[in-house]
């Protein structure tokens, strides 16, 4: 049994090894590749997806975890061979429900979309996406066909990246936290908005770098195995355990930008990086959903980094970077300023307060295109439509519309945003948990200090990479299922405070 285990893991790696290399093409591409290698970059992914995805579907892998089933079930389930054999299982049964030509015409299709849409957005012109946005659906639907058997079209889409979960669950979570939240922005935005202006300055680009670069090292984000680049949309990419890169936007106009994305991409890459290093090149050796994922990042962005204590330390340090624009702003009119509530258009510029009605609006508008009730010709005017009835505002061009984001331009259409919610709810629920264990971490805040709240996380989350399902790690952290319930005491404590809420 040693020796199938070893080969099973020997194959395993070549198949990570693969992905990792299109993970490096993919990075190039959003970094720095010149737009005359987009042709061929999308070829080449299509070249690389055919062979990752015939390793991945090799026959032997299969023999293999048949013939390791009876030393799997002889083990603790949450032993480390047992689950990666359960995992690899997983994933082996979902690869080879789809052909290798199609993955490899999939993966060549969202390179050159990718690439249009980076054109498209400053141009403002959805039309020159939107055939390739129509061929996105159309394999997006025939790669959900290729698991029989859904009650919803987009389940097997959904489940894809939140295991276990599908479309009428998440919309039993969106609909009751809808019916949560919409009270609270309806009281906040009644009053007269917070005073943002001091953001809204000129903040020169290698400074805010630099001012987000150092607050991510104290976090713990380790630069000897990782970097920041620039990029149109920020993102982060994993080669390795010991390779985990951030991406990050800067507008000079806008102080916030940069340094929250930072901050925001950094929590995805600390989770990466805090997994055991045992998993390397083994399905165990990433984060296990899309939503606990997301709960890292929003964890480092929000409940850290747009608290009061966190800007306690590192507003002193800001006004010395920007003297002459912040030199006279105090800290309570920036901490207002950084938590301001508003009718906004942008997702990833949202408020925690607004910011879930923006991916409940992206779901719903997924599950309607896969449904075919809703067309792709008029999903701008239906994205007006649904903003202005669920936001109260509408956007005036389709670059701040339909075109803000870069996941059904680079990616498939279904599953892309559920994630994002779910991460609000769960990083509430964990960092609950984190100061449950230890009500010191506000004060360490305060004082610029993260070892204890990053330690607890990488015991209790970042090291067991994807070994548990999601739903399994949360009853393991909290005792109890995803639970919004944090997420809006959460809210109504730290905004009922700034806005002075009944």
């Amino acid at each position: 049994m040693e020796a199938k285990l070893q080969e099973l893991k020997n194959r395993l790696v070549e198949v990570n090894d693969l992905e990792s290399i299109g993970a490096v093409l993919n990075w190039d591409q959003s970094t720095y590749m010149p737009p005359g290698g987009a042709p061929a970059r999308g070829r080449q992914m299509g070249t690389l997806a055919l062979l990752t995805h015939q390793k991945a579907t090799d026959p032997e892998i299969g023999h293999l975890l048949d013939d390791l089933r009876p030393y799997e079930e002889s083990l603790p389930y949450d032993s480390d061979d047992a689950s990666l054999i359960r995992v690899a299982r997983r994933q082996y049964e979902l690869n080879t429900k789809v052909p290798p030509a199609f993955m490899a015409q999939l993966q060549s299709h969202m390179a050159e979309s990718y690439d249009l849409w980076t054109r498209a957005r400053p141009a403002n012109d959805f039309r020159m996406v939107q055939p390739a946005l129509e061929k996105t659906l159309d394999m997006s639907r025939q790669l959900a066909n290729f698991f029989p058997g859904y009650e919803h079209i987009a389940d097997p889409l959904i489940d894809y990246a939140d295991y276990g979960m599908k479309a009428s669950s998440v919309r039993a979570v969106f609909n009751e936290l809808r019916d949560s939240l919409v009270p609270i922005v309806q009281q906040i935005t009644a009053q007269q908005p917070a005073d943002d202006s001091c953001l809204h300055q000129v903040f020169p680009e290698e400074q805010q770098l630099a001012f987000g670069l150092d607050v991510i090292k104290r976090f713990g984000y380790d630069f000897n195995r990782g970097r920041q680049d620039k990029t149109h949309h920020p993102f982060m990419t994993k080669f390795s355990l010991g390779d985990v890169r951030i991406t990050t936007r800067v507008k000079e106009r806008d102080l916030g930008e940069a340094i929250f994305s930072t901050m925001h991409e950094s929590g995805h890459a600390m989770y990466e990086m805090g997994i055991n290093r045992s998993y390397e090149g083994t399905p165990l050796a990433s984060g296990t959903s899309s939503g606990v994922h997301e709960s890292q990042s929003r964890t480092w962005e929000n409940l850290v980094g747009r608290s009061r204590s966190f800007w306690e330390f590192f507003y002193p340090r800001l006004q010395g970077v920007f003297r002459q624009q912040l030199g006279n702003v105090s800290l309570d009119t920036f901490y207002r300023a950084i938590n301001k509530v508003q009718r906004s258009l942008i997702r990833t510029d949202a408020d925690e307060v607004t910011y879930n009605l923006h991916p409940i609006i992206r779901f719903n508008l997924e599950l309607e295109l896969l449904e075919g009730s809703l067309e792709i010709r008029d999903l701008p005017e239906v994205w007006r439509e649904r903003y202005a009835s669920a936001i109260g505002v509408a956007p005036p061009d389709d670059k701040d519309g339909v075109l803000q984001d870069v996941h059904w331009y680079g990616g498939i259409i279904g599953g892309a945003f559920q994630g994002y919610t779910l991460g609000n709810i769960l990083g509430a629920q964990f960092y609950a948990a984190a100061l449950q264990a230890h009500p010191e971490i506000p004060a360490q805040i305060a004082d610029g200090e993260f070892r204890t709240l990053h330690e607890w996380l990488r015991e209790n989350i970042y090291q067991h990479g994807s070994k548990f399902t999601a739903d399994e790690l949360v009853k393991r952290v909290t005792g109890g299922p995803l639970d919004i319930k944090p997420f809006i005491a959460y809210l109504k404590k730290k905004y009922g405070a700034i806005y002075n809420l009944n």
